[in-house]
């Protein structure tokens, strides 16, 4: 298949034909993926008033379960984000109602960041249709590829140290 990687390798194999140049295939069409779903999802999210970084608030606390709150140390861990880009996105979220700090009861030096009802809403209503969204980015492939990649993906990931989120 011809696409603008392709193009890449054709020029690396002539210029360079005794390097193994294959590894441009899988990395910079990653990498080139990457950046299209990257705009594709913040533009989507935009429609719906929110930056992925305001999303990935609203999922985790969603998918944390009832009541919907992590103290700030779970939702780092969460989340993988740090704790300055948290702390100046739950301000503007809290500005948005979309989420609330509370003191911890059994800690008074931590805080719990809780979903609104507001909050909870949003996330509700904006999920699906952002799993739609990216099922549609996905519809050059059948299930059966999408499995593959997947496992082929967080092999790479697992090979890389990533571990999985508890």
């Amino acid at each position: 298949m011809a696409d603008a990687v392709e193009a890449v390798l054709d020029q690396w194999r002539r210029e360079c034909p005794d390097l193994d140049v294959s590894p441009i295939g899988v990395v910079g069409r990653i990498m080139r993926l990457s950046r299209l779903w990257d705009k594709a999802i913040k533009d989507f999210l935009g429609e719906h008033g929110l930056e992925p970084g305001e999303f990935d608030v609203l999922s985790t606390l969603r998918r944390s379960g009832e009541p919907y709150e992590l103290t700030a140390g779970a939702f780092l861990k969460a989340s993988l984000v740090t704790t300055g880009a948290i702390t100046l996105r739950v301000d503007r979220m809290a500005a948005k109602g979309l989420v609330t700090r509370e003191p911890d009861p059994a800690d008074r030096r931590s805080v719990k960041i809780r979903l609104t009802p507001r909050g909870l809403e949003v996330i509700d209503r904006v999920l699906p249709l952002h799993l739609a969204n990216e099922a549609r980015l996905l519809d050059g492939l059948g299930p059966g590829e999408r499995d593959r990649l997947a496992a082929a993906l967080a092999a790479l990931l697992e090979a890389r140290g990533d571990t999985p989120v508890r």
